[in-house]
């Protein structure tokens, strides 16, 4: 019986090297810009071609900014986020497929107010 050892690597996501944007379009004629400023991620895989990585983030919903603090209530309200009840929003990767020499479509689960 032939034993075989897998050895992981493991990058973490790093928030003073790293950054978390969104882009909405609103009402057709303008696209709201925000970001979010709490955030943690990794990805851990056994090769190189990343074609088995598992990726992982957990966003601080309430570090949300779009440069207008109304309407950052309001996205962080009952109506949107409702960060109170729902601190947080996930992603967990369910797949990871290579589309080019440096490009990969990412699936996965993404939680928001569960």
């Amino acid at each position: 019986m032939e034993s075989t050892t897998v050895n992981k690597t493991k990058w973490v996501i790093d928030p003073m090297h790293s950054e978390l944007q969104f882009k909405v379009k609103h009402l057709v004629i303008s696209t709201v810009t925000g970001q979010f400023a709490q955030y943690s991620g990794e990805v851990t895989t056994d090769d190189d071609s990343f074609t088995n990585a598992q990726v992982s983030l957990t966003i601080d919903v309430a570090s949300i900014s779009t440069n207008n603090a109304q309407r950052d209530g309001h996205l962080k309200s009952e109506e949107f986020f409702a960060v109170e009840k729902y601190p947080q929003i996930t992603f967990k990767s369910t797949s990871v497929e290579k589309t080019g020499s440096d490009a990969f479509k990412l699936t996965g689960d993404l939680t928001i107010r569960d």
